[in-house]
């Protein structure tokens, strides 16, 4: 009885609960489909929405893409042309460029065609310096250009005659006051133009080394042929002319005491620009020294001039005085001639025995004026003399 009990009471919990749940499931399925219609609608609504907003959005975008278009032209036109403008002056700065560059590259082979040509002429020049008559010609040439610029010809001697035993310099240059400069122009370059020649630093260091020492050799032994003792008067120093100033640049690098040294050889050391310093100021004590010989010639003139006045002013005097006796006379005669001669006339005018009326003559009321220069000059010595 239990067990049936219990097992209906089961079947009716069973049942129970499939009711309810067929009734929970019929709810459930109403809602559902409630919910699927409201959802269709939303998703129609959506789509009608969705294409007005379309629609709004392309005419709105039409109209604002005219307005846009025409602010955006008138912006950018301006900003158009000064593009525009600006790839025109590219345009002529590029072309510009290239007839620089091109201009530019014509240069520079002119350049390179330069300095090979001067490069050339450098080491022909080198290897004619090596000779050593053309190199002494070459000095004397440079001496008589700087003589030229100094404006020295006409004071300074080139060809100079052997004095002493073998002495002969390349110039002598005459002094105001007759003195005399001595100049030579033999300069040792071997040594010089080998370290042109040489790439290696340290061999062309060697070789202006020797360069130092061979210009002090020649210090040395030019001091040594006493030119003060083989002129007269005597020079005061010797002017050794390097024909370069690089020469004794190169020289004084590596031998800092060589001008040192030439002066207490009573020898000085002068390239072409010192030289013309020096020749200059030679030639304006020249001038000074004219310019006191003129003073002392105009005033010997002058003194004389004066004296010739004084003696030309005793004769004037002397011929006035005279032409003041002469119209002195003149008055005299004309005198007496109106007193015992015209008045007669003049009777024999009244009695129409001539024709025309006896002038008057007339006197002479002017009389020379007395110079004035015998009481300045005196009257005797040796230019009254010569003048009277």
């Amino acid at each position: 009885m239990n067990a049936v009990t219990a097992f209906g009471l089961l079947v009716a919990l069973a049942l129970g609960i499939a009711v309810g749940w067929l009734w929970h499931s019929a709810r459930t399925g109403q809602r559902t489909a409630r919910a699927e219609a409201q959802l269709a609608a939303l998703r129609d609504n959506e789509k009608l929405l969705r294409q007005s907003l379309a629609a709004v959005n392309e005419d709105s975008a039409r109209r604002t893409s005219g307005v846009v278009g025409e602010q955006v032209a008138h912006l950018v036109g301006p900003l158009h042309e000064a593009v525009d403008a600006l790839s025109h002056q590219v345009q002529q700065v590029e072309r510009s460029r290239v007839h620089a560059y091109a201009g530019l590259s014509e240069q520079v082979a002119g350049m390179r065609h330069s300095s090979q040509l001067l490069t050339t002429q450098t080491g022909r020049l080198v290897t004619a310096l090596r000779a050593p008559q053309v190199r002494g010609r070459w000095g004397e040439i440079q001496l008589e250009r700087v003589v030229e610029l100094a404006g020295m010809v006409k004071h300074c001697d080139f060809e100079t005659q052997v004095v002493g035993e073998g002495v002969r310099p390349d110039l002598v240059v005459r002094l105001a006051g007759g003195k005399n400069i001595v100049v030579d122009a033999k300069v040792p370059l071997a040594a010089y133009l080998d370290a042109a020649q040489e790439e290696d630093v340290t061999v062309r260091d060697g070789h202006l080394t020797r360069h130092a020492k061979q210009l002090r050799t020649h210090v040395d032994q030019l001091s040594a042929k006493a030119y003060w003792a083989a002129f007269d008067p005597t020079p005061e120093f010797v002017v050794l002319f390097v024909p370069g100033d690089s020469f004794l640049d190169a020289a004084l690098t590596a031998d800092a005491g060589l001008l040192e040294h030439a002066f207490s050889k009573n020898v000085i050391l002068a390239t072409p620009t010192t030289l013309v310093a020096l020749l200059r100021t030679i030639a304006h004590t020249w001038r000074q020294e004219t310019l006191s010989r003129e003073a002392d010639t105009i005033h010997r003139l002058g003194r004389e001039l004066y004296n010739r006045i004084g003696v030309v002013g005793n004769h004037l005097d002397r011929l006035g005085s005279q032409l003041g006796k002469a119209v002195e006379s003149f008055n005299l005669t004309a005198a007496s001639m109106e007193s015992r001669v015209t008045v007669t006339a003049r009777k024999l005018h009244d009695l129409e025995v001539g024709d025309g009326e006896v002038r008057e003559i007339g006197r002479i009321e002017s009389w020379p004026r007395t110079v004035g220069l015998s009481e300045i000059v005196p009257t005797n010595g040796p230019a009254n003399e010569a003048i009277g």
